[in-house]
């Protein structure tokens, strides 16, 4: 079989379409030099290596002959990794968007030779259907237009290019009140029955699910915590997550999180590890919520059974499809399930985890939880998801994308670190320590760092997500093991994000200041699948300042959130990361623990939920403001802890008992 140029490309989604009959080229100068060349329109198709419909477009016209020689004859045609290249991504998607489209992937666009885009859509069938044309008449008569209209697409190319530069909007004072009131919005749009936001698909979306655990934080409302412990409570119980290997599904397809989209992505596993921690934080096992504390085990033996490389960096998705089907790796016949446990042991299995003869998903069955669980059959069914997942193992696999990128790893590394702190479980601090390791040794160059790396080749430089995320994974660790390396260098990372990415009307660019230029420079500022480079670094500027005494990265923060305020209030959904950094600015909790390194008050302080918390165990005061009431503790000797917001602090307190209630009552402004 021939291959084309993305047989050279490291990208395991590029080489998925390496022996294509299209003549593909990988974004890069000389694809968009030999646009212009031939005065020929760019096909610009968008995937990722885990993407159920990219295959099926795959299989159905790139794949095809007839359909691949319209391709050539008309159009220069690109692929491109959206998680190797998010810049690309989103400034066509952002396009798509603007053209009055709902965006998806696979991301089909047609461009100009000089790369900006004028026309596109998603998938495209290759006959007629599903109401839409066939992909060869799509690609027959954007090429007429390109040729004959030239002053239609150009007017379609100043409409798209002004929409994406008019983000900007005005700053304006947000309250507490104001994020109050955005709280009561988003949980009357929240499921009471079936948990997460109404509708389908449903997405677990873990800034909107972090956004109200603090409104029941910070207002003392019992029902933001509900909704937030029923929705975690059903995404643990539901098909989403792989009962008998671990780890969580990117989205379900139904309303019950019964029938997963079977792609395992690392960024959505890292962010349910948190949230994970969180509500065990708030639960425990004095609300029978030890379930949390079972799935994030699961989850990070997923981790390090299917994700972990050699030299310990992460890996970034697992497909959803092997031997060509999506989810057949993962379901079940009752038949199958009898095959490897027995008679008794396989009816015990099936009536725990809905394992029907019927099925419960196109004639087979995935494995849930949704009817019940019981934790008293517990030990006996751990024994009998290992045998499954023994036989699960000698299946067809899917397909793995290998790459190691840097801002998905840092989220994973920050889970890790505060998982490991709060379930005690040491080994898994290790495995973030290994991650870090491995970004900085292989993907670091001074205080910068490139995007992703595979088979020794880095694409570089890298994004402000890479940075902001990076950084804050570096901070986490700081605060796990103390170790002061770690935060030194997010304090490089800080500096470096802020020199190549900062953005005048505030937040930061996502591509840096020497980075490659497109049709608009895409900023890092709104929410994705992943919380924005502005929200990421929100949160750690803010960490920073408390455990370094410096105030400039508080007003650096404040800056940004002041600066976004306007786009802050204009779309919510899009900047939930930006409003729990602002949570934190007005009413989050500063620690501090002095006297007490390794005892029981800081050990208390450690469990309590790290959302808009910052612990500070001191061996000494010397970084604290001069004016600081920890200095005088300090000088006592004896073990204390303060609790103080803003400038202001409680009384010290000494028993572990008393930490929380000073907490909770100075979290919601009940304290004096």
């Amino acid at each position: 079989m021939s291959k084309n140029r993305l047989a050279e490309e490291t990208s395991p989604y590029l080489r998925q379409h390496a022996g294509n009959p299209v003549h593909w080229w990988p974004w890069s100068p000389e694809a968009l030099a030999e646009a212009k060349r031939t005065n020929k329109p760019i096909l610009l198709s968008v995937g990722y290596a885990a993407c159920h419909w990219c295959h099926v477009m795959a299989h159905e016209s790139f794949e095809d002959e007839a359909t691949a020689a319209v391709m050539n004859e008309l159009y220069i045609n690109i692929k491109v990794d959206r998680e190797e290249r998010p810049d690309v991504d989103q400034v066509n998607m952002a396009a798509l968007h603007a053209m009055g489209q709902q965006g998806g992937w696979p991301l089909t666009m047609f461009l100009t030779p000089d790369g900006e885009p004028f026309f596109g859509g998603t998938y495209f069938p290759k006959t007629q259907a599903y109401g839409r044309p066939s992909f060869t008449d799509v690609l027959r008569g954007i090429e007429k237009t390109f040729r004959e209209r030239g002053s239609d697409v150009a007017q379609n190319i100043h409409t798209i290019l002004a929409r994406l530069k008019s983000e900007n909007a005005d700053a304006v004072d947000l309250t507490r009140a104001d994020l109050d009131g955005v709280a009561g919005q988003l949980a009357g749009a929240f499921d009471p029955m079936l948990g997460g936001l109404k509708g389908v698909p449903k997405f677990p979306n873990t800034p909107v699910l972090e956004f109200i655990w603090r409104a029941g934080d910070r207002t003392g409302d019992a029902r933001f915590h509900q909704l937030f412990l029923h929705t975690m409570d059903r995404i643990s119980a539901g098909g989403i997550y792989d009962h008998i290997g671990g780890g969580f599904a990117r989205y379900s397809v139904d309303e019950l999180w019964l029938v997963p989209h079977f792609e395992k992505m690392l960024y959505d596993n890292a962010q349910l590890l948190e949230l994970l921690v969180l509500a065990f934080q708030m639960s425990g096992r004095t609300n029978g919520r030890e379930i949390f504390r079972r799935r994030a085990r699961e989850t990070v033996a997923w981790l390090t059974r299917e994700m972990t490389l050699p030299g310990g960096g992460f890996a970034s998705s697992l497909d959803a499809d092997s031997e060509g089907h999506e989810g057949k790796f993962y379901v079940w016949t009752r038949a199958g399930i009898d095959e490897v446990l027995g008679r008794d042991d396989g009816a015990f299995f099936a009536q725990a985890y809905d394992i029907t003869p019927d099925g419960n998903w196109e004639g087979m069955s995935i494995p849930n939880r949704l009817n019940a669980m019981n934790d008293d059959d517990e030990p006996r069914l751990a024994l009998l998801r290992e045998k499954l997942l023994a036989a699960r193992e000698m299946r067809v696999r899917p397909g793995l994308d290998d790459k190691v990128l840097a801002d998905w790893n840092g989220l994973m590394i920050a889970a890790l670190a505060r998982a490991a702190t709060a379930f005690g479980e040491p080994d898994w601090l290790d495995r973030a320590k290994a991650a870090f390791g491995f970004v900085t040794a292989n993907m670091a160059k001074g205080d910068r760092l490139g995007h992703s790396w595979r088979d020794g080749r880095l694409v570089y430089p890298g994004f402000a997500t890479d940075l902001a995320g990076m950084a804050r994974a570096a901070v986490a660790l700081f605060e796990a093991t103390g170790d002061r390396g770690y935060l030194d260098r997010a304090e490089r990372w800080i500096a470096s994000l802020d020199k190549h990415h900062a953005r005048a009307e505030g937040g930061y660019f996502l591509t840096a200041d020497d980075g490659e230029t497109l049709a608009v420079r895409p900023t890092g500022n709104k929410d994705e699948a992943t919380a924005s480079a502005a929200g990421l670094a929100i949160e750690t500027l803010q960490r920073v300042a408390v455990l370094t005494g410096k105030d400039a990265y508080r007003h650096r923060a404040d800056e940004i959130l002041k600066g976004l305020s306007g786009e802050m209030a204009r779309n919510v959904f899009g900047h939930l990361s930006l409003l729990n950094g602002l949570d934190t600015q007005l009413a989050g909790l500063e620690i501090v623990v002095v006297g007490d390194e390794s005892g029981a008050l800081a050990a208390a302080a450690k469990s309590l939920p790290f959302v808009a918390r910052t612990v500070n165990v001191v061996a000494n005061a010397d970084h604290l403001p001069a004016d600081h009431p920890a200095k005088a503790l300090m000088e006592s000797g004896e073990a204390r802890a303060l609790v103080c917001a803003g400038q202001a602090c409680g009384l010290p307190v000494a028993e572990p008992q008393d930490l929380a209630l000073q907490v909770n009552a100075m979290r919601s402004g009940r304290a004096a």
